[in-house]
């Protein structure tokens, strides 16, 4: 007798339905094809222990089992519940009349109690558009599918509920979750604050112009100077974002199986790689490719500690992604595109020492080592940081001050402010959302100088030796610190504090 069931394959962030056809006749074998890897053909060993520990069995005859399309490759051992159901119901151990109407997946384990799947998001909104009545999987996924509206989730712990379901009609038990109600109770506030950091005042406010341009930073300055406390609270302080941003976050996440029992994601993510990191860990890819760290900090932020001890290949997979807000990876038969859309936050000493820029420390490394370890970041991935700013030590005076101070709540609003300013501006964009985003054409659109600006910028340029590159990034900063004012024009205050922010960019920085 032959069967259906229905099961699915993620490739990127997208489903592919997978038809698993069961055929049991007479003869004897086990047949599994359609391009299945290693995890799937061991499956019939689970499936074999699972049933005989619930009183059934994998019958003694040809079972001849095929996972359409045959020419997609097929991976993971999410298919063993779906493989399990096919096989009992080919056999007519069980009755199952509906069994055409859902979606099942789930890892079985020996004695029929079922493993977390990756991607169930996915495969959720998938089964929605493909106008199926229900999806039914792991309990421990169940929230996160529930996302998805319009469709019946139904988590189950065992093989056994999911039996008696279909053969003596026990009902299961259905996952509802108010997707808004569930979004907005997560946004609750991180357990990093603003309101902790002692001093580093104008470390605070050039975090907050990152945060409501959307602008790529990188601190330079030695160790204990507060830079990775400092970068650890900005998601603090980054506007909340959308139900539509938290959707798309969320399917990444649930695609590399990082979602444990929740629904929604609600708090931008927030990715701080070891150095030792490869450029296929950071950006994605492998045999079956896998979202990379990038991908994972779509709509938050990737931090960099201590950026130059980053391999260089690591470091320049970075620039493209960082320009496209997108990553593609190609092979042979298939192509898959991540989104990466996100902010770069950069850490390092400014030498191997880490003193380099403080007045009472020993300098202990020549200017030729300073410069080697420097060289270390390329031209081009420093293009694409908006604002370099030094940190330095804070005094004893300040760090034992009881003050409290600006809690990110506050930070957060003025932001928040400043980014409903861009969305208003952009409106007609479809791929610019701030001014970290806009382009040459934009620049010169809505960033417009008056005369004592402009002298303003073109005698700093002179003066201070920064380079062509530097001219761009400054416009835009001046941008973002005239929205958070809520000014309409650019005017020389804005110029010449976005000045300030490019460090890097000065000739002879190192002497």
């Amino acid at each position: 007798m032959l069967k259906k069931v229905y099961g699915s394959a993620v490739f990127g962030v997208e489903a592919t339905t997978i038809t698993v056809e069961v055929n049991v006749d007479s003869g004897i074998g086990y047949h599994l094809v359609g391009l299945p890897d290693n995890a799937i053909k061991e499956s019939n060993y689970r499936i074999a222990a699972a049933l005989q520990n619930n009183g059934y069995k994998i019958p003694g005859k040809k079972i001849t089992i095929n996972m359409a399309p045959a020419d997609l490759r097929k991976e993971g051992s999410a298919y063993d519940l779906t493989l399990a159901i096919g096989v009992l119901a080919a056999s007519k151990q069980i009755q199952a009349e509906n069994l055409e109407d859902y979606l099942i997946m789930g890892e079985l384990s020996l004695d029929g109690s079922l493993q977390p799947i990756k991607g169930a998001l996915p495969i959720a909104v998938k089964a929605r558009a493909e106008g199926f009545k229900g999806f039914i999987l792991p309990k421990t996924n169940a929230k996160e599918a529930a996302i998805v509206d319009g469709l019946e989730v139904y988590g189950v712990d065992n093989i056994k509920q999911l039996i008696n379901y279909f053969d003596k009609g026990e009902p299961l038990e259905q996952t509802i979750i108010n997707t808004r109600e569930e979004f907005y109770k997560g946004l609750d506030f991180p357990e990093f604050d603003f309101s902790d950091v002692k001093g580093q005042e104008g470390i605070k406010r050039c975090m907050e112009i990152a945060a409501a341009g959307g602008h790529n930073i990188i601190l330079i300055g030695p160790p204990g100077a507060g830079k990775t406390m400092l970068a650890k609270r900005l998601p603090s302080i980054l506007p909340p974002m959308t139900l539509h941003e938290a959707l798309e976050t969320t399917k990444i996440h649930s695609v590399v199986g990082k979602i444990k029992d929740t629904g929604l994601m609600a708090q931008r993510p927030f990715r701080s790689p070891h150095h030792t990191i490869s450029d296929v860990a950071l950006v994605g890819g492998g045999q079956y490719p896998q979202p990379g760290e990038i991908s994972l900090s779509h709509n938050g932020i990737l931090f960099l500690d201590e950026l130059p001890e980053f391999k260089r290949s690591v470091l320049e997979v970075l620039r493209q992604p960082l320009e496209d807000r997108e990553v593609t990876i190609s092979r042979a038969k298939f192509t898959v595109t991540y989104p990466s859309s996100f902010m770069l936050v950069a850490s390092m000493n400014p030498s191997p020492g880490g003193y380099f820029n403080d007045p009472d420390a020993p300098v202990t490394s020549s200017p030729a080592e300073m410069q080697r370890y420097l060289s270390k970041i390329s031209g081009p991935l420093l293009d694409r940081i908006d604002i370099h700013i030094e940190v330095t030590p804070v005094p004893f005076e300040k760090l034992s001050d009881d003050r409290k101070g600006e809690s990110s709540v506050e930070i957060r609003k003025r932001v928040t402010k400043a980014r409903e300013i861009q969305t208003q501006r952009f409106m007609a964009s479809e791929s610019v959302h701030y001014n970290a985003q806009m382009n040459t054409k934009q620049i010169r659109k809505y960033c417009v100088l008056d005369e004592a600006s402009k002298q303003l910028l073109k005698a700093a340029m002179e003066q201070l030796n920064l380079s062509a590159r530097a001219y761009d990034r400054i416009l835009k900063v001046a941008r973002t610190i005239s929205d958070l004012e809520g000014a309409e024009h650019i005017n020389g205050s804005h110029i010449s504090e976005a000045i300030q922010y490019r460090s890097l960019d000065r000739e002879g920085w190192l002497g």
